[in-house]
């Protein structure tokens, strides 16, 4: 019994320590900055009209318009359980493979902290030519679309942590 805890133990160590070697941020080139040797630091805080990027990605968050009611047309839309904030961002591929871009992976927080998930279904009726549900960009490619938020009548989106995928650390934009 105790060997085969061992031997979970190191096959776990040694799965762990795979699957974070080699990790490089193509934004920077700089392992540090995808969870390297400290692991504590914190990319910086980008504003609306700065770039930002996370992975492969180079986000530029064009603006912000919350206090929306519903998206889509009066036959096919989607109406905000509180109110959707219309986020519209360009995403530029800075990577040299093909990436897809997955709008569930974008986050938006409140100034408490509250984190509120993109809302997909809202985002197909908020994109009329362009998805930014789960659309691959080549590289040097870009789009620009909306992603929405549904949220709570009564709250003021602070910032989103906006990510080239599901495991990516993520990079802050500031709404403020």
């Amino acid at each position: 019994m105790r060997k085969a805890t061992t031997l979970a133990l190191l096959t776990t160590g040694l799965v762990a320590l795979g699957c974070g070697a080699g990790s490089t941020d193509e934004g920077t080139g700089s392992k540090a900055d995808a969870g390297g040797a400290k692991g504590e630091d914190k990319p910086k805080t980008a504003k609306i009209g700065q770039p930002a990027r996370d992975g492969k990605f180079e986000f530029t968050v064009k603006s912000s318009k919350c206090g929306v009611a519903k998206v889509g047309t009066s036959m096919l839309g989607d109406k905000a359980q509180g109110q959707f904030c219309l986020i519209t961002i360009n995403v530029k591929n800075i990577g040299k493979e093909p990436q897809t871009l997955d709008g569930s992976s974008q986050k938006a927080y409140t100034a408490d902290g509250t984190e509120y998930s993109s809302d997909t279904e809202a985002g197909l009726y908020a994109n009329k030519e362009q998805s930014t549900f789960f659309e691959e960009i080549n590289p040097g490619n870009q789009v620009t679309g909306v992603f929405v938020f549904d949220i709570p009548k009564d709250v003021k989106l602070t910032k989103l942590e906006l990510h080239d995928s599901m495991f990516s650390g993520g990079v802050t934009v500031s709404l403020a």
